[in-house]
């Protein structure tokens, strides 16, 4: 246990670290210093982060970490300067200055020899617009102006390799390029291209194409050759090789084979130049859903690549605005519902959360949203993994939640489901063929039976909440009344068994895992009611109120609420308690959420509070939901105090992991998953924000 002085103490230090790095001109960054910055980021195969704090000090990776090379290079009067990528090593460093992470936009800006450069990765991930959130493009725009005065003579280089294309480097690729109206194209892929064939955790895509699409503006040039060619050549002269590279089919570390582009900027002054390219990622195929393989939902229409690739050029000024309204619009209400440090853990975790889904349409055109699980065991459709996402969704767009809970349902109901539970998985991804977790179809060895029918209750509720009705709910009802019925039998006191927090191990009469059954039969009681079901509406919600009671005096341990019923001393995260305020059930008094809150502000560490009380670890998105049951802002605050500056101060630079060390601020493991779309839980305690958000979708 830390005290109040020591904290002090550290806190202090942090401030004075920080402002003297924000000063040092040779390490800039936002107010925020982001564990990994989002680059690329559109499903799980096509994701590349920086993990470092300066472009230049490392190359883009996939969010497993493998390289996914982007260079950049800028002439400025003929010197070149490298503003992204390691190499070449002799070409210097563009000082960058400032970074910026928005919702939809990472922005970096550099300077050198009285140039300012600003480089934005934008992807247009705007959830109420399915049709645009599947595009697998980013744009890279670059505004370039002159800050002395002076004019100044401007070229822009940048080139991706092919390891954007391959699971590993030894994989041969094979590369073309054609010319589409006003635009050179550029694509490279393997030459095997096994399709759907591969499934698991820390994979990188093997089939389709990367595309790099280059508007033409008079002398700019491109090229697919070896990077240290390209590269090479541009920086001594300005200029690209006179040909593409034929050699091939060769492996892709085989003279690293890059697309590339030159862009002349010409005579830039104080007026801005702008220019821009798109990247993007053409697979063919998506996910395999029970055997048949589906297309991504761009495509569900018959649309091919080369269409895409015209129209996103057309709609750029479209979304360019767009994205820039509905970020500072974002910010605003995360500010307003939250705080600044609230915020910037938000706009963080936005497009990791999208990143971690696959968006494809099914036979008939019905979108189905598949997730996986990165870097925890790669399943596909994770029902305890799309439940603390749910908020995300909850908030912007409810079918992209029913794209998540479909295919889960249909399965549950189909005859190869034969258990009275819900499922835990859909498959490992990008195979979506059947539960693998646990016992998967044979048994109920380790699986998840109270866990999973809590969380599926609990989302069906909330859309009916969001939705304003329970037609979805009717779709499935027998079902959920199946799984009703089983956690009134089994949920009050679960016996030993998994929940979410599968790594902490098996735990009999589990507190938290309880409060999720008896708030999910709340749930059903508030379904049945809005179904027209009047008298098993009572019987559930006074079944409710019963349990709730019961387990008040069961869990009590004094000033807190207890692990598990029969361990005195002991203490958890009630998380799930958050769903009686959300779905507006009231079970429990608010006294119950006060006592939890008053007792974890003593049990808090530098990086935030402990999952529960066998280790210091916890868990991101369970300590916002945790830190959404204070009454008060100040408490709220406490805790993402502590979030904000682990997220500034953790050493393990990787996409968002959600578990870490709570005394160190290291990963314990899990990295760029999906669950931190939870942290937009608080969000969901404004009636008037929630509805203006939802009111979006449904335009």
């Amino acid at each position: 246990m830390y005290s109040v002085e020591v904290l002090f103490v550290a806190l202090v230090v942090c401030i004075f670290a920080a402002a003297a790095a924000a000063d040092n001109g040779d390490h800039p960054r936002s107010a925020l210093r982001p564990p990994a910055v989002p680059l690329v980021t559109h499903d799980p195969y096509f994701s590349a982060w920086s993990f470092a704090d300066r472009l230049t000090d490392g190359w883009s990776k996939h969010w497993t970490g493998a390289n996914h090379a982007l260079c950049g290079i800028a002439r400025i009067d003929g010197k070149p300067y490298r503003f992204m990528g390691v190499r070449p090593e002799s070409v210097p460093v563009m000082r960058q200055v400032r970074l910026q992470v928005l919702p939809t936009r990472t922005v970096y800006t550099f300077e050198a020899d009285g140039v300012e450069l600003q480089m934005t990765f934008l992807t247009p991930a705007l959830p109420y617009t399915l049709e645009v959130l599947s595009r697998p493009v980013t744009y890279i725009l670059w505004q370039a102006r002159a800050t002395d005065g002076k004019r100044h003579e401007v070229s822009l280089y940048l080139d991706a390799s092919a390891e954007w294309a391959v699971n590993t480097t030894d994989q041969k690729v094979v590369w073309s390029r054609y010319r589409m109206g006003q635009m050179d194209v550029l694509r490279v892929g393997t030459q095997q291209q096994p399709v759907l064939e591969k499934s698991g955790d820390n994979l990188r895509i093997d089939w389709g194409y990367l595309y790099l699409a280059v508007p033409r503006h008079s002398g700019d040039e491109t090229i697919i050759a070896p990077e240290h060619l390209t590269r090479n050549a541009f920086a001594q002269n300005g200029r690209l090789p006179d040909s593409d590279d034929l050699r091939m089919p060769r492996p892709a570390h085989d003279d690293w084979i890059v697309l590339a582009c030159a862009l002349h900027l010409g005579d830039v002054g104080e007026q801005t130049v702008s220019r821009h390219l798109l990247i993007a990622y053409d697979d063919l195929f998506s996910i395999e859903y029970f055997y048949r393989k589906l297309r991504p939902y761009w495509r569900r229409a018959g649309m091919e690549i080369d269409e895409l690739l015209r129209q996103a050029e057309q709609d750029l000024p479209r979304w360019q605005e767009e994205c820039a309204r509905f970020d500072e619009e974002l910010l605003a209400d995360l500010k307003k519902v939250g705080g600044e440090k609230y915020a910037d853990l938000c706009t963080l975790a936005y497009r990791q959360c999208l990143a971690a889904h696959k968006l494809v349409a099914d036979f008939d055109g019905t979108p189905l949203f598949f997730s996986k699980e990165n870097f925890s065991n790669g399943c596909i459709a994770t029902v305890d993994v799309t439940y603390p996402s749910s908020p995300f969704f909850l908030l912007f767009n409810p079918e992209l939640l029913k794209g998540m809970l479909t295919p889960v349902l249909d399965y549950a109901r189909s005859p190869r489901w034969k258990f009275p539970f819900a499922p835990h998985d859909l498959g490992t991804y990008p195979k979506a063929n059947g539960q693998v977790y646990g016992g998967g179809e044979r048994s109920e060895e380790n699986q998840m039976p109270v866990e999973e029918c809590g969380n599926m209750l609990l989302m069906v509720a909330a859309l009916g909440k969001a939705e304003g009705n329970a037609d979805y709910a009717k779709r499935y009802w027998s079902l959920l009344t199946q799984w009703a019925e089983y956690l009134r039998e089994k949920g009050l006191d679960p016996e030993n068994q998994l929940c979410t927090d599968d790594f902490a191990g098996h735990l009999a009469h589990n507190t938290n895992l309880s409060l999720k059954a008896i708030l999910a039969l709340g749930g059903y009681a508030m379904l049945c009611r809005m179904v027209g079901d009047t008298a098993r509406a009572d019987e559930y919600h006074r079944l409710a109120r019963e349990m709730a009671q019961q387990w008040m005096r069961m869990a009590d341990d004094g000033d807190h609420y207890r692990l598990a019923f029969d361990k005195p001393g002991t203490w958890s995260q009630k998380y799930n308690l958050v769903w009686d305020q959300l779905l507006g059930l009231n079970l429990f008094p608010k006294e119950v959420a006060g006592k939890e809150i008053a007792y974890y502000k003593t049990k808090m560490n530098p990086y935030g509070l402990p999952l529960d009380n066998r280790s210091q670890y916890t868990k991101l998105d369970w300590t916002v939901w945790s830190a959404t049951l204070a009454e008060s802002g100040e408490d709220f605050n406490l805790f993402i105090d502590a979030v904000w500056r682990w997220m500034n101060e953790t050493p393990s630079r990787v996409p968002l992991t959600d578990w870490y060390w709570t005394h160190d601020g290291k990963q314990v493991g899990f990295q760029a998953r999906s669950v931190v779309g939870g942290v937009f839980i608080k969000m969901l305690t404004d009636a008037d924000v929630w509805q203006k958000w939802l009111a979006r979708c449904r335009r």
